[in-house]
């Protein structure tokens, strides 16, 4: 499989309306491939939109010259934005760990979700929570160049509200983000956004979407490793601290982390967010995670768009 053609269907959150452009819909009117209504020619009017069959048949059947022209819905490019949350647990794991690798996780999304904007003639914007500038509007692919760059370069030291504080940045860029920009909001969420920062963001008509990035032995679980003793980093200072698990531990560890994860979860149904949850930074597995995501959105939908 071409790992350069792995994209997902882009199924947004509401009814669309208007002319179709990738697989998003305009609901004003203006430049276009589709035809929304008809009306009779105004002087300073272009001649190009005429309808010449239409307005034959109209001459025709009222026997003087009539000229009709097309009105067509505007064809707007879909855009995406990736929000990468750089608190210090998203540092975690090396590339050569046998676990989840959370950069190489956040490159990957980016990557699939690009590719899948550039695929439907859309615009990709990316923002993470480092420190320094780091919010790219979004843009066509020939810029993308400079999103990875810094996706190379910075580190991870956002804070515990970096998530809410890339919410309010994103709020006052909203002349370049319009409703139903999709945005997809990357973390583990091991210290998530309060509901109203969530509801906030919701309140703007963007098509807010959770990507929990979460290793699925150590986070969304736990191991059964006990009698072992174990090195355990702190991923702000770096600090390794050997620790003896025991097994009652190792078993309270993983009822907790199971539990917060269903939490988590929950609380995303109960705010309207459909969320993904990735446990594998191979681009092959988040094509397929995006992919269930949009079937499901699909499937939920379908009746009431009907």
């Amino acid at each position: 499989m071409d790992v350069a053609e792995l994209t997902f269907p882009l199924v947004p959150r509401w009814r669309p309306v208007g002319s179709v452009f990738g697989r998003l819909r305009a609901a004003r009117r203006g430049i276009g491939s589709s035809v929304a209504t008809t009306r009779d020619y105004r002087p300073g009017d272009d001649p190009g939109l005429i309808d010449w069959k239409l307005s034959a048949r109209l001459s025709s059947i009222r026997g003087t010259p009539e000229f009709v022209v097309r009105e067509d819905f505007a064809d707007e490019a879909p855009r995406t934005v990736v929000v990468a949350d750089h608190a210090p647990s998203m540092s975690l794991y090396p590339d050569d760990f046998p676990w989840l690798s959370k950069p190489l996780a956040l490159r990957s999304i980016w990557e699939v979700v690009s590719r899948t904007s550039v695929r439907e003639l859309g615009l990709a914007g990316y923002l993470d929570t480092a420190g320094g500038n780091s919010w790219y509007p979004p843009r066509p692919s020939a810029t993308f160049d400079e999103v990875e760059t810094r996706q190379r370069t910075a580190g991870f030291d956002g804070g515990p509200d970096g998530l809410e504080q890339a919410f309010e940045l994103l709020a006052r860029a909203r002349p370049s983000l319009p409703a139903g920009t999709f945005m997809f909001v990357c973390s583990d969420f091991l210290t998530p956004p309060s509901p109203e920062a969530w509801l906030r963001t919701l309140g703007l008509r963007w098509d807010v979407v959770p990507v929990v990035v979460q290793d699925p032995v150590w986070e969304q679980s736990f191991p059964p490793i006990g009698g072992l003793v174990v090195p355990f980093a702190d991923p702000a200072t770096g600090r390794i601290r050997r620790v003896r698990v025991g097994r009652r531990d190792a078993d309270r560890l993983r009822d907790l982390h199971e539990q917060r994860l269903a939490s988590l979860l929950a609380e995303f149904r109960s705010l309207g967010l459909d969320h993904v949850v990735i446990g594998d930074p191979d681009p092959v597995a988040i094509v397929r995670a995006f992919t269930d995501w949009a079937e499901a959105r699909i499937a939920y939908r379908r009746g009431g768009w009907r």
